[in-house]
């Protein structure tokens, strides 16, 4: 089950305003790639067209292509729900559904998705998903606690299993280290060290130290001025982005000197 992103001279507008474009580039397999760059040069807004939530913000529209396996997702027909089944999201503040209880939102998508299953299948599909996250160990007493309850790593790490219930082939997640403590975040890049074994990761991140942590490849994004869209500088294995990069701008948003 290979997963292969492939975007093709893609565009991303609101309105008549370009945000973002003409980029290219590859997701490997089974990897981690990580987005950076400065503040509003189009990084998460590039991500949400991977899974195509950009078009749910009214006037917003793609121009290119965006391929998994080779399978365009803005082809007329396909279904962008079932896109969002296959590309999971994992966002910047964990935002569990405050009214359900642990087991409840993990099982939310599932759900949503119509999937019906014994109490058995659920149960099971509870813990294998809680387990895919490192939270099974913390939580399996309190299944039917409400999931606000839980501390903001928890609560991050909860989202993350909602995600993976489903099942999906790709994970994005948009800045999910920016609203935890040190400790959380440390346990949210082990875990993501752990999940690309089975699934491509895409994250954005503000946070040099964890791209360079975390990642196999990084992107760097970046405005090429005012009212200009946000651009692909360069994307490359994050040892090469990190320590030679090819272009000057690339070096200057590393060593601190904009941004």
């Amino acid at each position: 089950m290979a997963q292969r992103i492939d975007v093709k001279d893609l565009n991303i507008y609101y309105g008549d305003f370009r945000a973002v474009g003409d980029v290219e580039m590859s997701v490997e397999p089974r990897s981690v790639t990580a987005f950076i760059g400065p503040s509003g040069c189009g990084k998460s807004t590039f991500l949400r067209t991977l899974n195509r939530m950009h078009e749910v913000i009214p006037g917003a529209r793609v121009e290119g292509r965006v391929e998994i396996d080779g399978v365009d997702l803005y082809a007329p027909d396909v279904d962008p729900v079932a896109v969002r089944r296959q590309v999971g999201m994992v966002f910047q503040r964990p935002n569990p559904f405050p009214t359900m209880s642990i087991a409840e939102n993990v099982l939310a998508g599932v759900r949503l998705n119509n999937r019906r299953m014994s109490k058995g299948d659920a149960q099971d599909l509870v813990e294998e998903s809680l387990r895919g996250a490192n939270l099974w160990n913390e939580v399996k007493d309190r299944l039917d606690r409400p999931g606000s309850g839980l501390s903001g790593g928890q609560q991050q790490r909860l989202c993350i299993a909602r995600a993976i219930a489903v099942k999906p082939q790709v994970l994005l997640m948009d800045e999910p280290c920016s609203a935890l403590d040190p400790i959380s975040t440390l346990a949210i890049e082990d875990l993501i060290a752990e999940l690309k074994t089975d699934y491509t990761i895409v994250i954005v991140t503000h946070n040099m130290q964890q791209a360079a942590r975390v990642s196999d490849r990084t992107a760097f994004f970046n405005l090429a001025g005012q009212g200009q869209p946000g651009q692909l500088v360069e994307i490359d294995d994050t040892s090469v982005i990190f320590s030679a990069p090819r272009e000057q701008a690339t070096e200057d948003y590393i060593s601190g000197r904009f941004g």
